[in-house]
């Protein structure tokens, strides 16, 4: 079974960087548009970055110039760079892709389990 997996959340000071990756798992063919997204206490999901397979990516105005989302297909993994963190960027950040695995033809919007970054004033 294909599966996302988020790893380095963390706590980290105002104006600190951090690096989240998510490896995608299994019996994978290939993988689409790749994305993260975050969710902060009482408020929607919103989308954080999106990189397509030709590397072409596109940010939410709050992180322009400070995030940069990149992709590496060989190792079927998803980056996100945080640079001059703010406490506006405390949230569950979450995974998302278009996976296709080798026994279908068709595409699996798959979520990760999501990793809780923490930013302090």
């Amino acid at each position: 079974q294909e599966r996302l997996v988020e790893s380095g959340g963390g706590l980290v000071q105002s104006g600190g960087s951090l690096r989240l990756a998510c490896t995608a798992s299994g019996n994978i063919d290939r993988i689409g548009p790749m994305a993260w997204y975050r969710q902060a206490p009482g408020k929607e999901r919103e989308l954080v970055a999106r990189i397509f397979t030709t590397g072409l990516a596109n940010y939410a105005d709050s992180v322009k110039g400070r995030f940069t989302i990149s992709r590496d297909d060989v190792k079927n993994t998803l980056y996100l760079d945080m640079l001059r963190m703010k406490p506006e960027d405390t949230a569950v950040y979450y995974c998302n892709a278009d996976v296709v695995a080798r026994t279908s033809s068709n595409a699996r919007n798959l979520w990760g389990q999501g990793t809780q970054v923490t930013v302090s004033s």
